[in-house]
């Protein structure tokens, strides 16, 4: 029996398998920050693990940011790196994985924040080619921004800038095998490190409210919820949640 489905829904179908090719997968303490230019929405109760990647070349932002016991205390800390900038060759309808290059468990995770080793591989064993940036974007600390001091780039902005089409960030991908993986770890290239300054430049002034204190940044009041969320109890997260899900 002939087929009566129309060439053109053939090549629509085609065409819409062929849409996402790959995709990648970090750990529940690494966060995406940018995908080739634009910022990837994420919020302080969901961990995003997994983004589609289509064929070709793609610039990403990740830093590394967890929740760890305080060397001197019972208190639990935040631990956050400054991004870096990930180029991958996604050559096929294959999964990437990234992971810290010291193993599963990161021993030292105040160490390794201050300029995160990382590797990809693919779930085939396959090659992969990619190259890993450190960049030296920092965001203030709370206080800092609350009473006026602030002195750092919007980091969000910054790696949407870095990650963009126009910056080139790397000449040529060394190919890394699973077995013995090839990371280079260097600075960003001069028109990498100018983005930064140029997206903190075109950043609209802080809007101060009446009584004439700067406005906190969006994510450090993710930063301080997240806290306060950890410092909670069962019954006391409970309420929080009923009371937030009614403010929306």
């Amino acid at each position: 029996m002939k087929s009566v489905l129309p060439v053109g829904a053939l090549l629509a179908l085609a065409a819409s398998s062929s849409v996402f090719a790959g995709s990648l997968t970090i750990p529940m303490a690494f966060e995406y920050l940018a995908l080739d230019g634009q910022q990837i929405a994420t919020n302080s109760f969901t961990h995003k693990a997994e983004i589609e990647l289509t064929p070709g070349t793609h610039k990403i932002a990740i830093r590394y940011h967890d929740v760890v016991q305080d060397e001197f205390s019972d208190s639990q800390t935040f631990v956050k790196s400054a991004p870096f900038i990930l180029t991958l060759n996604v050559e096929g309808d294959y999964d990437y994985l990234l992971k810290p290059a010291t193993g599963e468990v990161i021993k030292q995770p105040k160490q390794f924040a201050k300029a995160p080793q990382v590797v990809v591989t693919r779930a085939d064993k396959g090659d992969v080619a990619y190259k890993v940036f450190q960049s030296d974007y920092k965001e203030d600390s709370f206080v800092e921004r609350l009473f006026g001091g602030s002195k750092g780039v919007n980091v969000d902005e910054a790696s949407a800038a870095a990650t963009a089409a126009g910056v080139t960030a790397v000449a040529a991908m060394p190919t890394a095998s699973q077995s013995a993986p090839v990371v280079q770890q260097t600075a960003l290239s001069h028109s990498a490190d100018a983005a930064a300054p140029a997206a903190a430049a075109s950043l609209p002034a802080a809007s101060a409210p009446a009584n004439g204190m700067p406005a906190a940044n969006e994510a450090h009041a993710e930063q301080m919820l997240q806290y306060w969320w950890l410092q909670a109890d069962e019954k006391t997260r409970k309420e929080f949640m009923s009371w937030a899900i009614k403010q929306l």
